[in-house]
């Protein structure tokens, strides 16, 4: 196996460190002991925290989001002129990232810990994501719209949301549901949860829409 590189031995302890203490309590000079380099190898390289973070979080994501992009396109390309059901879409988005979660690769596993949580983190590092995920948000959500053209954007953003964190719940800790049902469930089979998941989607998202509150424009939004 090759020696690791001065880039990749700082985004690996990074990833570590990050995982293990958060964000906001891992510091630079604890990401250089870890690596063994000086600080000045962290400035060369990504030029701070900030981008290191989120170079870190590209390595990762980057592979997870064309398989998505690429999954949505086969969906399409089968629908042809119609709109592609909302299962379908929700695979494409869900099945990359279930998959990759239960792998058992210790990297890995680490790095789906962070991701896990950045749903319900806050901070600079968080608003640093959005560039990550904007090709997959920009070809994802006009998709949905199409598959449940009933549903206004505004509804739509929010079930997606909470589907996402949904998403996030599982991968920080994917034994915790096997261990609140008592060992029922097989929680580490991906696969399961990724038909259970799609299942629970497509039933909220699918849920008749809200009334608009008193003052709000009525009807769909687009």
């Amino acid at each position: 196996m090759p020696t690791p590189s001065t880039k990749d031995r700082i985004l690996d302890a990074a990833e570590k460190l990050i995982a293990e203490k958060g964000y906001d309590g891992t510091s630079l000079r604890a990401i250089t002991g870890e690596a063994g380099v000086n600080l000045a190898a962290i400035h060369y390289h990504f030029g701070g925290k900030l981008p290191l973070f989120k170079e870190m979080f590209e390595r990762r994501v980057g592979g997870i989001n064309q398989e998505r992009l690429r999954l949505l396109e086969e969906v399409e390309r089968q629908a042809g002129d119609r709109p592609p059901s909302i299962e379908a879409l929700l695979e494409a988005l869900l099945a990359p990232a279930l998959r990759l979660s239960t792998q058992g690769d210790q990297g890995l596993a680490r790095f789906m810990q962070i991701a896990g949580r950045m749903n319900s983190a806050t901070g600079e590092h968080v608003q640093a994501l959005r560039e990550v995920f904007r090709e997959v948000h920009e070809r994802f959500v006009p998709a949905c719209q199409r598959a449940l053209p009933e549903l206004g954007i505004e509804d739509l953003h929010w079930r997606m949301h909470f589907v996402i964190g949904a998403l996030c719940t599982y991968m920080a800790d994917p034994r915790r549901i096997g261990i609140a049902a008592d060992g029922l469930v097989q929680s580490e089979d991906s696969e399961e949860a990724l038909r259970q998941l799609v299942a629970f989607a497509a039933g909220a998202l699918r849920a008749e829409a809200l009334p608009r509150r008193a003052g709000e424009q009525g009807g769909v939004q687009r």
